[in-house]
């Protein structure tokens, strides 16, 4: 039961010592924990923890992967790098059991997680700009990463001093206190948030609403980049495709002559297309005929291509354009994360007998010949109840996947399987 008080905002009750200060003019108020600064971290201090991240998120990838989202003809984007975010966030106030299960089931670090996670999200920070300004037909040379987060809190229920020292201190996250039982203030509040950060490509919060929630935490990715190399529209043609079923459709596909990395494995093949600066796209098509790879395959795909040199190819890519949602309750089951979706208790550093209630992902992403576009938002809710080379082709004419990764961190943003381009 909600314990309503007007005289006690729940991101600073019963805390001298975590006293909270506006910074924000448009309702609700961004809150930040006065005198809690985040941490300046380097990368290079954590290459274990941060190898260890990326092994997490490529297991979270391969789930979102294997559940498909919504029911549909095959096609699939997702976040990985959003998911880890916001479960790392999560984790910040687990303890007990949940703690344990979430360490072992995501391969979280075992010391030293949110400095990582810190380390991470700053070396993305390089890349931060406003989504809003930026021109989706035209995708900026210098790439456009915005990675946020959001924390919104019912104000009538007591936070935990210590988690919200640890969200500003590693995640600079602040709190957004809010009344979950007033729907229409709160809930266009929350939308908003989701709208601004992805710069309009997701207008509302992937999770469903519910009014006895009284906790919300939320990442945004939003990615915009153009080719380093561009496709020539005048060279973009109608050409058959095979989709998943066996049906041959014809499809806007791109072409042209690229310097590029691409390797083989066993029954597959991967290029590397890189972005104007800092990021590329990982392809990886299986051979004619051959069974689809699973998603386990783009982490070996990844170490190859890193060691290959590249050479002059022949591209044939489909443009395509798509949006996927998850309900992740049900991907956290498929994980084992059972603990974490009934615990009662170990939760309580953030709200006392705060549950898991809904969970969502929401994923889109343009790929044409300027570059690309994408964007994606993670929500938890819950409630507290208590030379002369030979030319190379590779024709992308039948289902594959991909995935759009930080070169500096390997941090997999995003990661879809294309079955029908249309």
């Amino acid at each position: 039961m909600k314990q309503k008080s007007s005289a006690r905002i729940v991101a600073a009750v019963a805390a001298a010592a975590l006293s909270l200060t506006a910074c924000s003019a448009s309702p609700p108020a961004l809150l930040k924990a006065d005198g809690v600064e985040r941490v300046s971290v380097e990368r290079s201090a954590y290459p274990a923890e941060l190898a260890k991240l990326r092994v997490s998120a490529r297991k979270l990838g391969a789930a979102l992967l294997a559940d498909g989202g919504d029911p549909g003809i095959g096609n699939v984007v997702a976040s990985p790098g959003s998911l880890l975010v916001a479960l790392a966030m999560l984790r910040a106030g687990a303890t007990g059991k949940t703690a344990a299960e979430m360490d072992k089931v995501l391969g979280l670090p075992a010391d030293h997680r949110d400095e990582a996670m810190n380390a991470m999200l700053a070396s993305l920070d390089a890349f931060d700009g406003d989504p809003g300004a930026v021109d989706e037909k035209d995708p900026p040379r210098r790439p456009v990463l915005r990675s946020a987060n959001g924390l919104f809190v019912d104000k009538g229920v007591p936070t935990g001093q210590s988690y919200l020292r640890s969200l500003a201190r590693y995640y600079g996250t602040g709190v957004y206190p809010v009344d979950f039982m007033d729907e229409a203030t709160t809930k266009p509040a929350i939308d908003a948030w989701v709208d601004k950060n992805t710069g309009g490509r997701i207008k509302k919060a992937p999770a469903e609403y519910d009014r006895k929630n009284t906790f919300s935490v939320l990442n945004a990715v939003y990615f915009a980049s153009a080719w380093e190399v561009p496709f020539d529209p005048a060279d973009t043609a109608e050409l058959p495709f095979t989709t998943a079923d066996g049906r041959q459709v014809s499809v806007p596909t791109m072409s042209g002559v690229q310097d590029v990395v691409s390797v083989q494995g066993a029954g597959w093949q991967a290029v590397q297309l890189p972005y104007a600066e800092g990021f590329v796209m990982r392809l990886v098509l299986p051979d004619s005929g051959a069974a689809a790879p699973g998603a386990e395959v783009l982490a070996d795909a990844a170490g190859a291509l890193d060691s290959a040199a590249p050479s002059p190819t022949q591209l044939y890519l489909p443009r395509w354009d798509q949006k996927s949602n998850f309900e992740l309750r049900k991907v956290f089951g498929s994980l084992g994360l059972r603990e974490m979706l009934q615990t009662e208790s170990d939760f309580d550093s953030i709200q006392s007998g705060l549950m898991i209630t809904q969970a969502g992902q929401s994923a889109s992403i343009t790929v044409a010949e300027k570059g690309t576009v994408a964007a994606a938002v993670t929500q938890i809710n819950a409630q507290a109840v208590s030379g002369t080379v030979p030319m190379k082709m590779i024709r992308f004419d039948r289902p594959f996947l991909y995935e759009i990764v930080h070169l500096e961190t390997g941090l997999p943003l995003f990661m879809g399987k294309v079955s029908d381009p249309r």
